[in-house]
């Protein structure tokens, strides 16, 4: 057995019990009877037959000629690729398609079907090919934003901190950030707004929180591929969006809860704080005793991020 398959396993073996405990995603009920008018299942967004490029498209209720879009994107500290059925539907979503928005909920390649940027590529393959095919599945291409959950929260970020931006060098690691998945490459994988829920978004801030082994054996770790060296500290820097943040992102909405014990409060104190100096445009919400996928979704949070999205809507 190789390293890389022992090092899979091991992680597995310690991040599921977590996920189960602190709801780090991917662990939710299915809802079954969701609000929503229409239902487009498994839709491949790579034309190329694989499970973890499949998304599910939902339209709200509300009948619309043309419905703004949320892709909203699961957590599972970046180990799951096939977890688009239990991506917050009864709380996020629902929310979401309640406010007249089309909700697509995709797939992504996990660790360990390939390493960063594997994850982002997909990501923004989703947006170009929503771009793509807007009237085949009645959405506005005017408006597509951006949300997930903890390290859904991370990649939402990432979208909007690297709006437009194809490539970039991090302390000499050249990184290609729009990758060459699907058909659509002629189309833009920007979005116009960002909510994170409890999101990793500084990852090199996650130690904050007393981890006793650093990056070591950590969910990073097997997202990067490679240990933590000097050698490669600009491909850990890369999946970190405040060394992307500037002023001309689209706004970006983040909830972290104080008592979230997965991905702690003070990462989220951390790129608050790298955002502000970068000029990006962002708010920062403090969930006093919100924890990793609980006591966060409560109705004043959703409404906040309803009201978010409208007003970016409102000014574009």
């Amino acid at each position: 057995m190789n390293r890389k398959l022992v090092l899979i396993l091991f992680l597995s073996a310690i991040i599921m019990p977590m996920r189960a405990q602190f709801g780090f995603g991917g662990q939710q009920k299915e809802v079954k009877n969701m609000h929503c008018s229409k239902k487009f299942a498994d839709v491949n967004y790579a034309d190329d037959g694989q499970v973890y490029h499949t998304m599910d498209i939902y339209l709200p209720e509300k009948k619309a000629k043309k419905y703004p879009v949320v892709i909203h994107i699961y957590g599972s500290a970046w180990f799951n690729n096939n977890g688009k059925g239990n991506a917050d539907l009864g709380t996020v979503c629902s929310a979401l398609l309640n406010a007249g928005y089309a909700v697509v909920c995709p797939n992504h390649r996990s660790s360990g079907d390939a390493h960063w940027p594997a994850q982002i590529h997909d990501i923004k393959a989703v947006a170009r090919y929503l771009r793509g095919n807007a009237g085949k599945y009645g959405l506005d291409s005017d408006f597509i934003a951006v949300s997930g959950f903890s390290s859904g929260g991370h990649l939402a970020s990432l979208m909007g901190a690297t709006s437009g931006t194809e490539a970039a060098v991090v302390a000499d690691y050249k990184i290609d950030l729009e990758g060459n998945i699907g058909n659509y490459s002629d189309r833009s994988s920007s979005v116009d707004a960002v909510v994170s829920w409890s999101g990793p978004i500084d990852v090199e801030a996650m130690d904050c929180g007393g981890r006793p082994n650093g990056i070591k054996g950590s969910p990073e770790e097997a997202l990067v591929g490679k240990p933590f060296s000097d050698e490669t500290c600009g491909q850990y820097a890369s999946i970190s969006s405040p060394y992307y943040a500037n002023a001309g992102d689209p706004p970006l909405l983040g909830f972290h809860g104080t008592a979230d014990k997965v991905v702690p409060y003070c990462q989220a104190e951390s790129w608050a704080k790298k955002y502000k100096a970068s000029g990006a445009t962002f708010e920062f919400v403090t969930v006093e005793g919100g924890g990793h996928g609980f006591n966060m979704y409560s109705e004043e949070n959703l409404k906040r991020m309803i009201e978010f999205l409208n007003n970016q809507r409102k000014q574009k």
